[in-house]
């Protein structure tokens, strides 16, 4: 294999995978790990790659999409800080809303099992979680995204065309002032900005980590959120984006 080929396959293996380790690209593609570490400093420099410890990540992208059980393990704390606080906004007798991801998943987790409302979700996964117990749950339908285990599509966007909420906990990939809340995928996307028309409260729950970046697609703008739960650090800037959007954040502890 000649060098360009190795690199070009280096690539798309970082990629394909969401990451790999020195030693699993040595083995996958026969040589060194001086050859692969050599060759990762070099895809770095040209923007190819980033390194990590032991390593390499995609290169951050506005197209990029972690799958879901990457995005499940990173930043569980903070995660389950931001579920803890979100479920105080849930009040009896109303229709809310569960966003698919993993931070609505623990939200999702933490909320009532008592029957005291009727659960509604894109996301098989939630809604598993959520009709456990004595809960009532509705599902959009449509067709599931495997990267995400989302339901998107027309037969969701039908759904929430004709359905209102009183209440929506939304996910996002990227918190961004002037591109607002944003995600890779288009269908994914024109989903979330039904959920949140239909939606007569939208509390966001996102961590810090999503903060002043930006995804391929627009759903909502900052003002279209009523609250913002956070946890992780949320930056002095960003409160400000927040503040002059009329937007209260609430910083959980972790």
């Amino acid at each position: 294999m000649l060098p360009a080929e190795r690199k070009r396959r280096i690539v798309e293996l970082v990629t394909g995978k969401d990451g790999q380790s020195v030693e699993a690209l040595a083995e996958d593609l026969g040589f060194s790990k001086a050859t692969i570490r050599r060759d990762l400093q070099e895809l770095e420099e040209r923007g190819r790659i980033e390194r990590s410890h032991g390593g390499a990540v995609p290169v951050t992208s506005v197209g990029h999409e972690q799958a879901y059980g990457q995005k499940e393990v990173q930043n569980l704390k903070e995660k389950r800080a931001i579920a803890e606080r979100a479920i105080e906004e849930i009040t009896d007798g109303e229709v809310v809303f569960f966003d698919a991801g993993t931070t609505t998943m623990q939200v999702a987790t933490q909320a009532p099992k008592d029957g005291s409302m009727l659960a509604v979700t894109n996301s098989p996964r939630l809604a598993v979680e959520l009709g456990k117990e004595e809960n009532d749950v509705k599902l959009t339908g449509g067709t599931l995204r495997r990267r995400t285990r989302s339901l998107v599509g027309p037969t969701a966007e039908s759904f929430l065309e004709r359905t209102n909420f009183d209440l929506l906990f939304l996910g996002a990939n990227a918190i961004d002032h002037e591109t607002g809340l944003t995600t890779p995928n288009e269908e994914e996307a024109r989903v979330k900005e039904l959920m949140v028309e239909r939606a007569s409260r939208v509390v966001l729950v996102a961590d810090a980590s999503k903060i002043g970046e930006r995804s391929f697609v627009s759903f909502a703008r900052l003002d279209d959120v009523d609250l913002f739960v956070t946890a992780g650090g949320i930056p002095a800037e960003a409160r400000e984006w927040f503040e002059a959007a009329e937007v209260p954040v609430v910083e959980a502890r972790s």
